[in-house]
């Protein structure tokens, strides 16, 4: 069974959430809408809640590829940027207690 995720226990686990957590795992990468699904969402809630991550300009589209649009999380948006900041923290500091519980024991 998978670990449960850090960022989504201290975000809360909601599908916005979600897909943001996959965009900032795979932030140098782009994903068409059907690849993000895979972030454990349905096509139509993304497609309720993708809309605003642009609005805000959290999410950017990076190239369209036949009929195909790209997008990838915006690490320019000052918002994303403490998303991925957070999630980084977050990610850093539990290698850190895992790391000290296998020194103490």
């Amino acid at each position: 069974m998978a670990e449960p995720s850090i960022f989504l226990d201290v975000t809360g686990d909601s599908p916005t959430m979600r897909v943001l957590q996959y965009l900032i795992e795979g932030r140098e990468f782009d994903y068409t809408l059907t690849d993000l699904t895979n972030a454990g969402v349905s096509w139509g809630t993304l497609h309720t809640i993708f809309p605003k991550l642009l609005k805000y300009e959290i999410v950017v589209q990076t190239r369209t590829v036949g009929r195909a649009k790209l997008y990838k999380i915006n690490k320019e948006n000052s918002a994303a940027k403490k998303f991925i900041d957070l999630y980084d923290t977050l990610i850093m500091e539990s290698l850190r207690a895992r790391a000290e519980k296998r020194v103490v024991v």
